[in-house]
């Protein structure tokens, strides 16, 4: 009655934009003189222009059941005085953004004013697009525009020349640039601002506002495409799109049987299908909802299958079919869930090392309360939030829906928490889910830091996450240090530790060595000794086999041999001349010099003897009647 919409849709999604707060939601769409204001005597309505649009005053006042929706309220105490409003305005040029904050008392001008001094642009060169009204001037006044608090607008320069380049190379550039496409969807009045490469197609522009308005590609009218766009392969780049920002309008195609009953229906009041009976699925279409679409949601999400099985054997088949649903339900992006058991995920983010520990979030899911669909869209699938728990938390989930998974929890939670936390969700109603506990892994213990409701906004999630973050990061930094001066302790053991052993293996090797080198000179000695022994026994032979010496006074030949050793010293013996020089080489023998080691020269002429035939006599190698020979070892 008060705001003039129409569109259940559009009422839907300014209640959700604003946490359903039906004040905020008002005080957002309405000029700020015309707006509800709470006063200790209930809600009031300050004076101003009548509200909406004409042909919904008219509808009003010929409908008797709906004139009293439309019924002003009095106020029976002083209007409040209205406070100067501030509009937001953020306006882009090529590849920059400005922000501008002004009264709503401001001009047009001033907007240029402000924004001539940060691009160095002039102010009469500009032109000032996105005004959601027709006619706008440099004198016109801001507040006459009705204007929301957060705006955007872009300017166009058509008088200035662009940057020369060559047709190549402007074409890369246009390739690379990043076009704004401002997209309202009629039916619902609301606006989508995307950002697409100049690479893009319209083909994929069309797909991706399917994906936002749930308008099939073959079922989508557009507004504001240029005449140059005439195939969907076309990229953005080459279609004639205006840089850097083009507004474009969606619609439904409409079928002839929903433009009949729409014809049929134009005068009935849109606050009033609600009580008709039984006939809210079959009026959808009058709302701008279509295929099996209600109030934004699915025909699909209405015959939603379960979160989670009942009495799963397995917790990890159970979290597969979780995270499948969820995503099926609230799309991609949400927060990664842990897969597998409790335990498990108790293992992963306390007991790891202490600057790889994490804090364990349990999102508990419950199908039937009305904060869930909330709390999931909004809340747990913000980006922020995504982002925060993906790093700094382990998340874990279960469903509460069924009786069986919900006790099953419930006796998880009491060996796991204790009897205090598990009669704490217990006794938690229907309408207070989803919860979100936050756990933190202690010493001897696991400690629940804070359990969060579902009726709260993603900054009060976003600043609990924090809170509990903080205690954590203190927390960590304590095991941190006692675990680095545990470890500095250990490795200290462990380098003592390694010095005994290495001084162990030295003195082992040492005494090795010693041994090795005791046993070879053992060795060597017995060789030695043995070898001595070998000598010896040949020399005794040898001596014991010589002939008898020769008497002086004996008939026979006789030769006199004198034989120098190595030492300096001499040796004589007789030996008959008609003895082989075996004999002698034998003598020598006996003596400890074998022929094999010594050679045995003679003086005069100065000859090897020990080269000469060994079976000839003394006569025949004239060492007869007498000859000095001297030893000298062989080299």
């Amino acid at each position: 009655a008060c705001t003039g919409i129409e569109n259940i849709d559009e009422a839907i999604t300014l209640l959700e934009q604003n946490n359903w707060d039906l004040v905020a939601a008002i005080n957002g769409v309405i000029p700020q003189e015309n707006g509800i204001l709470q006063s200790e005597y209930g809600v009031e309505t300050l004076h101003g222009p009548a509200y909406g649009p004409t042909s919904h005053s008219t509808a009003a006042s010929s409908t008797p059941s709906s004139s009293s929706a439309f019924r002003h309220v009095v106020p029976s105490r002083q209007i409040v005085e209205r406070q100067p409003r501030m509009l937001d305005f953020r306006v882009e040029y090529r590849d920059r953004n400005v922000d501008v904050v002004l009264e709503d008392s401001s001009t047009v001008g001033d907007i240029k004013h402000i924004l001539e001094n940060e691009l160095q642009i002039p102010a009469s060169k500009m032109l000032l697009k996105g005004w959601k009204t027709g006619d706008v001037d440099d004198s016109t006044v801001l507040k006459s525009l009705h204007l929301p608090k957060n705006n955007s607008l872009y300017v166009l320069t058509p008088d200035l020349p662009p940057p020369s380049s060559s047709h190549s190379g402007a074409l890369q550039e246009s390739l690379n640039q990043n076009f704004m496409l401002i997209v309202t969807h009629r039916e619902v009045q609301r606006e989508y601002n995307l950002n697409f490469s100049g690479s893009s197609t319209i083909q994929e522009v069309k797909r991706n506002v399917y994906d936002l308005t749930s308008i099939p590609v073959r079922h989508q009218l557009w507004e504001g495409w240029p005449s140059s766009a005439t195939d969907d392969s076309m990229t953005l780049a080459v279609s004639g799109l205006t840089f850097p920002c083009h507004r474009l309008t969606v619609g439904r195609r409409s079928s002839p049987a929903q433009t009949r009953e729409q014809s049929e229906e134009q005068c009935t009041d849109v606050h009033m299908v609600s009580d008709s009976d039984g006939d809210d699925f079959e009026d959808a279409t009058e709302f701008g909802v279509d295929d099996g679409e209600m109030f934004g949601v699915a025909s699909s999400a209405l015959r939603k299958s379960p979160m989670m099985p009942e009495n799963a054997e397995n917790e990890g088949d159970a979290l597969l079919q979780f995270t499948a649903e969820f995503s099926s339900r609230y799309g991609d992006c949400h927060p990664v869930y842990f897969i597998g058991s409790l335990e498990a995920a108790f293992q992963e983010a306390f007991y790891g090392k202490a600057r790889d520990r994490k804090l364990l979030a349990i999102y508990l899911h419950h199908d039937e309360s009305v904060l869930t669909n909330v709390f999931c869209s909004q809340m747990l699938c913000a980006e922020s939030i995504v982002s925060y728990l993906s790093q700094n938390f382990i998340t874990w989930a279960w469903d509460m829906t069924k009786e069986a998974n919900r006790a099953r929890f419930l006796t998880m939670c009491t060996r796991h928490f204790g009897s205090v936390v598990a009669q704490t969700i217990r006794t938690q109603k229907t309408d207070q889910f989803p919860l979100f506990l936050i756990i933190m892994g202690k010493r001897s213990s696991n400690e629940v830091l804070n359990v969060i409701q579902g009726n709260t906004t993603v900054d009060e999630l976003m600043m609990r996450l924090m809170a509990a973050m903080e205690i954590f990061s203190a927390q960590q930094q304590e095991d941190i240090k006692d675990e680095d001066e545990r470890e500095a302790r250990e490795n200290v053991k462990r380098e003592q530790d390694e010095a005994y052993r290495i001084s162990l293996e030295a003195d082992r090797a040492k005494r090795e060595a010693q041994e090795r080198e005791m046993a070879e000179q053992f060795r060597l000695e017995q060789i030695r000794k043995e070898q001595e022994e070998e000598r010896e026994a040949i020399r005794l032979s040898l001596e014991q086999s010589l002939p008898p010496e020769p008497k002086e006074e004996s008939t026979e030949s006789v030769s006199k041999l004198r034989i120098r050793t190595p030492s300096g010293e001499f040796f004589e013996r007789r030996f008959l001349a008609s003895s082989k020089l075996q004999v002698v080489f034998d003598f020598v023998a006996s003596k400890g010099y074998p022929w094999e080691e010594y050679k045995l020269l003679g003086t005069f002429p100065r000859r090897d003897v020990t080269q000469l035939d060994p079976n000839k006599s003394l006569l025949e190698v004239k060492l007869y009647p007498q000859e000095t020979l001297f030893l000298e070892a062989k080299e």
